[in-house]
């Protein structure tokens, strides 16, 4: 489970109740099931208009992503390219089809199959680049849907506002009612203000980050995968693959391998 995000949610809802309690609220005027039902689903309804439906199938999914992130370790992914050039110039390129059956990222497997089956560098390449952009519209899709419930969901929470102060203002009979009845109208903006901020744009922004994430793996692969074809030594591909670790990670697989 991504203990930044499950911290980060907790700490919002808490910071934002927590301040209205000490305010001297009580949490019970904090809920409104019509409000509820007018921003969230009215967020839900626009947010569907603007996507097909096999792409809103993914929102469970993508909560899940963003909750239970799976993620290499790029060093990880620099061993094993390394591992394969030192076969590869032991053996030949040949040789490494006996390794496919050890890696088990699918974007991985399938430049190495492109190399064993002596297809052109050019070609690998460009292959893979394909490959990597036709990731990143997906996952960019994905982080969208939570933006565009971020963009509405203000919006409809002013609908609830506004329709909550109509039904108000044509029922004034009752003068001690009035407050009772526009802080409960409110409410609306407090849930499209309060799911946006709290809910669907950090769920969008993290998507986007882990997207971001892989694509950086994803060319380190690609230009591993080159490197390996190209016949460079290890160690030099090593050196150039190194380029795409934070510099911590850098200092850190230098003392090993002087170690």
């Amino acid at each position: 489970m991504d203990l930044p995000l499950i911290l980060g949610l907790g700490l919002a809802v808490f910071s934002l109740a927590g301040a209205f309690m000490l305010d001297g609220g009580h949490l019970g005027a904090l809920l409104s099931f019509t409000a509820a039902i007018i921003v969230f689903g009215g967020t839900l309804g626009a947010t569907a208009i603007a996507f097909s439906i096999s792409e809103l199938k993914n929102i469970p999914r993508l909560f899940k992503i963003a909750l239970f992130p799976k993620q290499q370790e790029p060093e990880r992914v620099i061993d094993l390219i390394v591992s394969l050039a030192d076969e590869a110039r032991r053996e030949g390129l040949l040789y490494l089809e006996n390794r496919l059956g050890e890696i088990d990222d699918q974007f991985l497997r399938k430049g190495v199959q492109l190399v064993v089956d002596g297809t052109d560098p050019e070609l690998v390449r460009s292959i893979m680049e394909v490959e990597l952009f036709a990731i990143e519209e997906r996952h960019h899709i994905g982080s969208s849907i939570f933006e565009t419930a971020g963009g509405y969901a203000p919006t409809m929470g002013i609908i609830g506002t506004v329709m909550g102060l109509i039904h108000v203002l044509g029922n004034m009979s009752d003068p001690n009612a009035l407050g009772p009845a526009i802080a409960v109208a409110f409410m609306a903006t407090l849930y499209g203000v309060g799911s946006a901020n709290v809910l669907w744009l950090p769920v969008g922004a993290k998507l986007a980050n882990l997207s971001k994430k892989e694509s950086t793996l994803r060319m380190l692969m690609i230009e591993g995968i080159v490197s390996l074809q190209a016949g460079y030594n290890p160690m030099l591909i090593r050196e150039r693959l190194s380029a795409f670790l934070n510099p911590d990670l850098r200092i850190r697989d230098k003392r090993d391998m002087e170690d």
